[in-house]
């Protein structure tokens, strides 16, 4: 009687137990799906992320061409294009692997040139993971191409473009963000914070732009002879102001892809992003209205490229309200260091002020405004991380402008540079139609152009 007890329990007992059995299995299953949902968007928001970041290449080309002159516009997209082509080959040989490779001692990577040797990662990620930082660094060297337009040699300007993208980036790079792929560098191991790049993209871009500018001199005619700056203005706003719509727009993928996940996380650093960005053209243009009685456009226009730069390191921490003080303040900081600067380098497109200093405010911000609350010791480790990637950048920028421009010569001379480097550079014009006041020998300065040249106008 016992044993048939026992057994009819037994019955019972896996009776009552199948159905949890049988739900199991597609539990299980469908956690796996979910996995591999989750997975493969990732994949696909960092993709189209790192497109809409390349996306950006058009739109630095067509500001620094709208903000210089009709007789340079084909060199601009020449120097862009080669950014972008020239970046992308030489990130994969060497740039990714001094970036992300195993560190040496938080400085440096070793490995993963030619992207082998990686065995931490998919395959296919690090693919992915290459691409959305290829773009990156071609942005990092596209800034320097605004600050020494005009005047400087198409070769000269593409050794350093491939320096930049394979070396001088990389390396600051792999301090901040090496850990995010492999190893990790010593600035991340204090804390610094800079999700999308203020710093490590922008700043690195802007000091290498200020040492271009400095080692280049400025353009035939920005000074008078009492060394007060000069307007020399663009050819066209409306190509600039369409380059920073394009911007604008890819930048939504420079600091939401940057989570490399398709996650909630997206919508707080697009929100902040579009409200920085407008924050910094509505302060830059309230700042020259205020100063000059006129809303200056070409500086609005750098107001939105300050607030977007200033927001980049923060954005993903930031409240809102403190996305829009930090766009509103770097767009008026556009204004003042623009001014400023043009008293000691001609930057064209005022690339210094707008990644650089921007930049190294945008970082500052990410450290007052951090989403747990001040800290003095978190806001020194900002201040570590901007002075670092100044220390690193312009030293090294320095040198090889300084070492090419005495090696194979930088700078066009007088009368080439007032013909163009469309013609000299590349033997085309941008504007077939186009003739300038003075006939085909250029914008009807030659002369002088020539005449200042000897004498010294190169400050």
């Amino acid at each position: 009687m016992t044993s048939r007890f026992l057994l009819a329990a037994c019955v019972t007992f896996l009776l009552l137990l199948l159905p949890t059995i049988a739900a199991a299995e597609p539990q299980q299953t469908a956690t796996a799906a979910a996995e591999a949902v989750q997975l493969n968007l990732n994949y696909v928001w960092t993709i189209l992320a790192a497109a809409l970041v390349f996306f950006m290449q058009a739109g630095f080309a067509l500001l620094e061409t709208g903000f210089t002159r009709a007789k340079n516009a084909v060199n601009i997209i020449m120097k862009n294009v080669m950014d972008a082509s020239a970046g992308a080959l030489v990130f994969f040989v060497v740039g990714f692997g001094v970036m992300f490779g195993s560190s040496w001692n938080g400085f440096i990577g070793t490995d993963g040139f030619f992207l082998t040797g990686i065995e931490e990662q998919p395959e296919s990620w690090t693919y992915a993971f290459y691409f959305f930082q290829a773009v990156f660094a071609a942005t990092a060297a596209t800034i320097v191409s605004g600050a020494v337009a005009e005047r400087i040699k198409f070769n000269g300007y593409l050794v350093f473009s491939i320096a930049i993208t394979g070396l001088i980036y990389p390396v600051f790079g792999s301090w901040a963000w090496g850990g995010l792929f492999n190893g990790g560098g010593w600035l991340e191991s204090l804390g610094f914070i800079d999700f999308a790049g203020s710093t490590v993209v922008h700043s690195v871009g802007g000091w290498a732009a200020l040492a271009g500018a400095l080692v280049m001199g400025p353009r035939v005619g920005k000074y008078a002879p009492d060394g007060t700056p000069r307007a020399i203005p663009g050819h066209s706003l409306p190509l600039a102001a369409l380059g920073v719509f394009i911007l604008w727009l890819g930048w939504f993928g420079f600091n939401a892809g940057s989570t490399t996940a398709g996650s909630t996380d997206i919508a707080l650093i697009a929100m902040n992003t579009f409200l920085a960005a407008g924050a910094g053209a509505v302060l830059a243009m309230a700042t020259t209205w205020v100063r000059s009685g006129t809303p200056d456009a070409t500086m609005t226009l750098n107001g939105v490229l300050g607030g977007l730069v200033g927001i980049t390191a923060g954005c993903a921490s930031m409240t809102p309200g403190f996305a829009i003080l930090t766009g509103g303040v770097a767009g008026m900081i556009v204004v003042f260091a623009t001014d400023a600067l043009e008293k000691i380098i001609d930057d064209p497109v005022g690339a210094v002020a707008v990644h650089g200093v921007c930049g190294a405010w945008g970082t500052l911000a990410a450290g007052v405004f951090a989403a747990g609350g001040f800290s003095v010791a978190q806001v020194g480790v900002q201040v570590v991380g901007i002075a670092a990637a100044f220390a690193w950048t312009f030293p090294v920028s320095y040198a090889l402008f300084y070492s090419l421009d005495r090696v194979i010569g930088l700078r066009i001379n007088g009368e080439l540079e007032d013909k163009g480097l469309d013609l000299h550079e590349h033997d085309v014009r941008a504007y077939p139609e186009f003739i300038a006041r003075s006939g085909v020998e250029g914008d009807g300065a030659s002369a002088e152009a020539a005449a200042s040249l000897r004498g010294g106008n190169r400050r």
